[in-house]
């Protein structure tokens, strides 16, 4: 292990929404290489553009032309880095179910270029015990190495924000860790670096995957709980955001309002840390009751929607529906996990004709991932319910003639709460 800072030479393995702003920083104050086996991704990213939008291609041409960030698909190209960085996604299956397929064939991938006194670390979202119990075996089977003998290991969880431009990885605050005291010590003189507010140095590998498992786990009980006040408060007459907005006048209310969780973190790290729990004996039960609430809401805001056609004596059968907004967060264009989908889906049980307008969203990708069409354009027609799906910003400064979209008698169903209270029917 290299103990000058300044001889480090960095490959980042996996260039998408976490990989790629990691690999632009980086390359502002060590050689970096970017590693990706999507030829057609390394491809655009090498032309100097990002189809995340995570990097402006300002920015990524800088690191291009100015610091010298090479992008590839060729593993070989890294076999002369001596500090690689794993930031590959990590899924649920079908069953929600950790799949590790990713981070296992990148661990195999490091398995066949890693040298002695070289360092990995993983930055992707794990239950704790994966990057020791998973990881490093399948480098150390492919490269004949030992950990803390022959290569030395970390881990530093990501904590990126699809389409957040305030809090990105230079100026937010990460956490490190590593195999041994000294590889720790290394490992957070690297990042610091190149981070604007510094790191947590956390006492070991396992304590540094349980905190980011349980960051966005926090998270996803909190939205869980104001989801089902949403549904009580709807039954009974009363506006949930009125509710929240009195109750966030006591000083430790924690404020967070009702909504579809997806995406690729808070949809899906409770799962990695129910699956740790259940491997130890221990069934989480607030946990997976959360998940359960969360993952019915698509669902129920199509419900709510075809009652409130009905309650108007709108015809269900062969209506027309537009949803607008199909990325599972707001003026990004991240389709993961989207929970637009099963608005569409249980939309779809009614015989509806369903339009869905998206102008972040990839009419391609879209099409490849879940097979249905939709569309970047407002279609000149007129429809008897439209669902505001996403706060993309267009649709916050009301850019959309609702009135000009939808019929004399139609249903507004708002459900991130962004139109104004009077024209709408309802709301979560």
């Amino acid at each position: 292990m290299t103990g000058n800072i300044h001889d480090i030479r960095i490959a980042i393995i996996g260039l998408g929404y976490v990989g790629l702003p990691l690999a632009r920083m980086f390359s502002t104050k060590f050689p970096t290489i970017g590693y990706d086996k999507n030829r057609t991704r390394v491809a655009s990213l090498a032309a100097g553009h990002d189809a995340t939008l995570e990097v402006d291609d300002r920015r990524l041409q800088e690191a291009i032309s100015r610091h010298g960030l090479v992008c590839t698909s060729d593993i070989r190209d890294i076999k002369d880095c001596n500090f690689y960085i794993v930031a590959v996604p990590t899924p649920v299956d079908i069953n929600h179910n950790p799949d590790l397929t990713p981070l296992i064939e990148a661990s195999r991938d490091i398995g066949t270029v890693i040298g002695k006194g070289d360092i990995v670390v993983y930055e992707s979202t794990v239950y704790p015990g994966v990057t020791e119990e998973e990881c490093i075996p399948r480098i150390e089977e492919v490269s004949g190495l030992k950990l803390n003998v022959d290569f030395h290991a970390g881990y530093s969880p990501e904590r990126v924000n699809p389409g957040d431009k305030e809090h990105t990885v230079e100026n937010i605050q990460k956490i490190t860790s590593g195999s041994t005291p000294e590889a720790a010590d290394l490992i957070d003189r690297v990042y610091n670096e190149v981070l604007e507010n510094g790191t947590y140095k956390a006492s070991s590998i396992k304590v540094a995957e349980a905190a980011k498992v349980i960051e966005n786990s926090q998270r996803d009980i909190n939205i869980a709980f104001v989801n089902e006040l949403s549904k009580i408060f709807t039954i009974m007459g009363i506006d949930t955001l009125e509710v929240l907005d009195a109750a966030a006048t006591k000083w430790n209310f924690i404020k967070m309002n009702p909504g579809l969780v997806g995406g690729h973190c808070i949809s899906v790290d409770p799962y990695y840390l129910a699956q740790c729990a259940l491997r130890h004996g221990y069934n989480p039960e607030i946990i997976l009751a959360g998940r359960r609430v969360n993952d019915g809401m698509g669902a129920y805001v199509a419900d709510q929607t075809i009652k409130l056609m009905l309650k108007k004596g709108i015809q269900v059968l062969k209506s027309k529906i537009i949803i607008m907004g199909f990325t599972f967060k707001e003026n990004c264009p991240d389709v993961r996990n989207t929970k637009i989908i099963d608005i569409y889906r249980t939309l779809s049980e009614y015989n509806v004709d369903l339009t869905v307008y998206d102008p972040w969203a990839s009419v391609k990708v879209v099409k490849e991932v879940y097979g249905i069409d939709i569309v970047n354009e407002l279609p000149e027609e007129k429809f008897d319910a439209a669902i505001v799906a996403v706060a993309h910003r267009q649709f916050r400064r009301h850019e959309v003639d609702m009135d000009a979209l939808l019929n004399p008698v139609h249903v507004i169903y708002d459900v991130k709460g962004i139109l104004p209270r009077e024209i709408i029917d309802g709301r979560l």
